[in-house]
């Protein structure tokens, strides 16, 4: 079996749960999976391949997930790695592509990692902070939840055979 890590940052648990379901599928190809916050991650030399997801905020990504790109670039540069981030809501959002933020598009570049996914990603009027996102939630029109479940195991299953092919069991 091969040793893939699914990191993931977000602050309302939505980003984590398409890790989980990333891993779960990952499992489900035969491959050994974990799973664990982009704050608790030191290393990945670990692993024969890496997954890193990161909620969008205000169009960046989450700072424990930047720190854990840049101080693992040349570990991850030797290695298979895939990037997604979730957060469009509303009208569209499961099939909004969302462009890389210009720091972590370098840092992707750096480490030559696959073509990033966007995933629709989930707000809960109850769990939001800020007065933009709050007008947001409580306009009705972007709360929900906006993940795509189906597209999220279907690219977690081709993450799964590119592993297999890429790397060495």
């Amino acid at each position: 079996m091969t040793a893939v890590l699914v990191a993931y940052a977000g602050r309302h648990g939505g980003t984590r749960q398409i890790a989980e379901v990333i891993a779960a599928e990952l499992g489900a190809a035969g491959l050994s999976v974990e799973v664990r916050d982009a704050a608790d991650v030191a290393g990945v030399e670990d692993y024969a391949a890496v997954v890193i997801g990161s909620a969008l905020y205000y169009h960046r990504w989450r700072p424990e997930a930047v720190r854990l790109l840049e101080r693992n670039a040349r570990a991850l540069a030797e290695r298979p790695v895939w990037l997604f981030h979730s957060g469009p809501c509303g009208p569209g959002a499961a099939t909004h592509q969302v462009s890389l933020p210009p720091n972590v598009a370098l840092l992707a570049a750096r480490i030559d990692a696959e073509r990033t996914a966007t995933f629709g990603g989930k707000l809960d009027p109850a769990t939001v902070r800020g007065l933009i996102p709050r007008l947001l939630a409580s306009s009705g029109r972007r709360a929900g939840d906006f993940r795509d479940w189906d597209r999220i195991k279907a690219w977690a299953r081709d993450v799964g055979r590119r592993v297999r092919t890429r790397v060495s069991l």
